[in-house]
């Protein structure tokens, strides 16, 4: 069994960042970067499915910048048999990546692709959707516990009203969730031998082009203070007054 899973550079989701003064993005000098939380997920579970089968081989991906090795190279001392980098300096969206992906996909013709349901930057929820749909395979989002058997996996994912099991044939798509597994303590014989593994470099494999542009990003505004209220009745009409209710 083949496994890819692609890996996103995000922010440190516990980094305290600020827009640019311009409005154009966000200022991320001298901010830690990381694997998407989601995606590590992804990469934990596909060392775990290929501890528990030897024979199955993961490869993980990035688009992006030089600034992507750092991860794929924390991707490939998680497990990882393999790291691709698809290095471009290109404005990017959901679309572009989902078409960057697909076309990647289709060369190395894995039996899944198991990435994280979002990215903590973004938050778009969109792209994993997206490939399953060009690709034209089944998919299952918002995975939280993944069982691969032959020419099929059983998914189970969270949904509003409880857990769904489904049961699809391979290739396809799985989307995790927060609670398919808790990533690994990288040990330092992890790092060492990932420096061995091989990281492959290539350009983009396709001339999509962004669909959406960011036009302005800015801060929230400050919360304003809450207030104590002395009943429920006190509290409804403080809300019929503001028009909540």
């Amino acid at each position: 069994m083949k496994i890819v899973v692609p890996i996103k550079r995000v922010v440190d989701p516990y980094a305290k960042v600020k827009p640019l003064a311009d409005g154009t993005g966000l200022d991320v000098a001298g901010v830690k970067f990381e694997i998407n939380p989601f995606d590590e997920i992804a990469m934990e579970e596909a060392v775990r499915i290929k501890e528990r089968d030897p024979s199955t081989y993961t490869v993980a991906v990035s688009i992006g910048g030089p600034e992507c090795e750092e991860q794929l190279r924390k991707a490939l001392a998680i497990g990882a048999d393999e790291a691709v980098l698809i290095e471009t300096t290109d404005g990017l969206d959901a679309s572009v990546i989902a078409a960057e992906l697909v076309a990647f996909v289709q060369e190395v013709a894995p039996d899944i692709v198991l990435m994280g349901k979002q990215s903590t930057d973004d938050d778009s929820n969109q792209v994993g959707q997206m490939m399953a749909a060009m690709l034209g395979w089944p998919q299952a989002t918002f995975a939280c516990k993944l069982t691969p058997g032959v020419g099929e996996v059983t998914v189970d994912r969270e949904t509003d009203s409880g857990e769904e099991s489904l049961r699809m044939k391979t290739p396809c798509v799985v989307t995790t969730d927060l609670r398919m597994n808790q990533p690994r303590y990288i040990a330092l014989p992890g790092i060492i031998k990932a420096r061995s593994k091989p990281l492959a470099k290539r350009g983009r494999g396709t001339s999509a082009s962004p669909r959406v542009r960011l036009t302005h990003l800015a801060a929230l505004p400050p919360r304003p203070p809450g207030r104590k209220v002395a009943s429920v009745d006190e509290l409804l009409t403080e809300l019929k007054s503001r028009g909540l209710v």
